[in-house]
């Protein structure tokens, strides 16, 4: 079990995933020519502001795919980082500074974080840096990765009756317990990966609720609406946490040691 779980969580696998949810971002960007509605909205008096729209989700889509070549992975983690920071920077902290005692402005940020995490660990994976600059990266991602983990934690809780009715309602024992209990989630996997305390079972553990996230709150929203912007933005963030997390825990353990070539050749 331990080689299999050594394989699925292995950095090219991470890589891809990583790079495959980007593709997702880029492409339900140019096919509604506009930005992420699960997202901190840009202005819509931005001057070019579609096309600004069309260029960000061009350079995305470009960047996910060049994840998936080792020669262009450093190139496509670097702009992903760089790109997701720049979200964080420009549209999230800006809500946070107006509207500080706010917590969805925290808990919107968080998400982006999250996403520039993984972009941190995947440049750690590809670029041509020494490996203590690696680690010590990783080790950083690792600790941004655990407090957006709290802050999405405390966001189910703060927010549990909006989380408990996305949970399929034939589900048992009951929307609002697993309401309460992906919040319990989300912390103790954020705590685990802070402190380094079983810090990769958790990650594994928090990869794959993101995955069941997808298909029975997610996925089910597309086929119910599959002409709605914010059902196909909210699959692609979702999917680029799952590929965030899958990151996270490839660079958590001795297999993240390893030195292995990203994603494919």
């Amino acid at each position: 079990m331990a080689s299999f779980l050594d394989r699925v969580f292995a950095r090219p696998v991470a890589l891809g995933i990583y790079g495959l949810a980007a593709m997702a971002i880029g492409l339900v960007g140019l096919i509604w020519g506009d930005f992420l509605a699960v997202w901190q909205p840009v202005p819509k008096s931005l001057p070019g502001r579609t096309a600004l729209a069309y260029a960000v989700a061009a350079v995305i889509l470009l960047a996910g795919l060049a994840l998936q070549r080792k020669r262009s992975a450093a190139a496509g983690a670097l702009a992903l980082t760089v790109l997701y920071a720049i979200g964080t920077v420009a549209l999230h902290v800006p809500s946070i500074l107006a509207h500080p005692a706010v917590f969805q402005a925290w808990s919107g940020t968080a998400e982006q974080v999250a996403l520039v995490a993984g972009g941190m660990v995947a440049c750690a994976f590809c670029m041509q840096i020494t490996p203590q600059s690696a680690q010590r990266t990783i080790r950083i991602a690792q600790i941004i990765f655990g407090i957006c983990l709290l802050l999405f934690g405390l966001a189910h809780i703060e927010y549990l009756k909006a989380t408990a009715d996305f949970v399929p309602a034939w589900i048992p024992p009951g929307q609002k317990f697993w309401a309460y209990a992906t919040a319990a989630g989300h912390i103790a996997a954020g705590v685990a990966i802070i402190s380094g305390v079983a810090a990769r079972p958790a990650a594994m553990l928090l990869t794959a609720m993101f995955i069941v996230f997808g298909l029975l709150v997610h996925a089910p929203l597309v086929f119910a609406d599959p002409h709605a912007h914010f059902n196909w933005a909210a699959n692609a963030m979702n999917t680029a946490l799952i590929g965030a997390a899958w990151l996270i825990a490839a660079s958590i353990g001795t297999a993240a040691t390893r030195s292995v070539a990203p994603a494919s050749a």
